[in-house]
Parts: structure tokens; sequence; C-alpha cells
């Protein structure tokens, strides 16, 4: 089953329906934007912040 890139058409106000993923350093949920349609699959963060800190290490 391959999922479908969302578009301006296939939108109309349901947010439910865009997908969604987790980052890389806290865990919450990223919800797709339109601007992020050409390069979704590269998207790894939420925030700035997230993205500075970077995935965590492993504890041990």
């Amino acid at each position: 089953m391959s999922a479908k890139k969302p578009t301006a058409e296939s939108f109309k106000g349901n947010k439910r329906s865009l997908p969604s993923k987790p980052c890389l350093a806290c865990g919450r949920p990223i919800s797709w934007r339109r601007r992020w349609a050409r390069n979704w699959d590269e998207v790894r963060y939420c925030s700035d912040a997230c993205r500075r800190s970077g995935v965590p290490k492993a504890s041990q």
C-alpha cells in the first residue's frame, strides 16, 4: 500500500487525513505541511531546537 502525497485538491480542510511522522529527537508527531511537499521524506525534526540537539544517544 503506497501512501499518497497530499495535494491542495485532496486536503479540503481535513487535517486528520494528512500524513504525520515522529520527530527523531523528541518523538512528537510532525504533521505534513504544504511547504514540505517536495522534501517530506527529508523532514526529520519538529523544530530548530530538536534539530540542534540531534538524535539522543542510547543510555547504557
